[in-house]
């Protein structure tokens, strides 16, 4: 079971969820940055390593047998809260590239460094299979 939590009073959101109930088994996900399965940094900048961070998401679900449907919270970590403002409108294309149209509760905070020096963000993630 999933249902999204939005208050008929607020003024809808864009781009995440202000709430979900979710029930079934949990997947947690560690932090995925824009590195590939081989641990290369193939783009160094922001939107590149934020496609490969997502693609990065999905793989791992799919070690589950899930998707980005099954995501429920996604926790966003950037080096620059103006270059992740600034990117944005790409950065929302690339989204629904590798995620679809599925938005789950999300959290964005700048951070002052990641334990790999060439990361310019990464994304934590949890995903529950509904009705598993």
């Amino acid at each position: 079971m999933k249902q999204n939590l939005e208050p008929a009073d607020w003024a809808a959101p864009k781009g995440y969820s202000n709430g979900i109930l979710a029930s079934g088994p949990m997947i947690f996900l560690g932090g995925q940055i824009g590195w590939n399965a081989q641990q290369v940094f193939e783009a160094g900048d922001f939107l590149g390593q934020a496609r490969q961070a997502l693609k990065n998401i999905v793989r791992v679900l799919q070690e589950a047998q899930a998707g980005p449907e099954h995501l429920v919270r996604l926790t966003w970590y950037v080096l620059d809260m103006q270059e992740y403002r600034d990117s944005l409108r790409g950065l929302g294309a690339i989204y629904r590239e590798e995620i679809g149209r599925h938005f789950p509760v999300m959290t964005c905070v700048q951070v002052s460094g990641f334990v790999e020096p060439q990361a310019r963000l990464e994304i934590e993630a949890t995903a529950v299979l509904s009705g598993a």
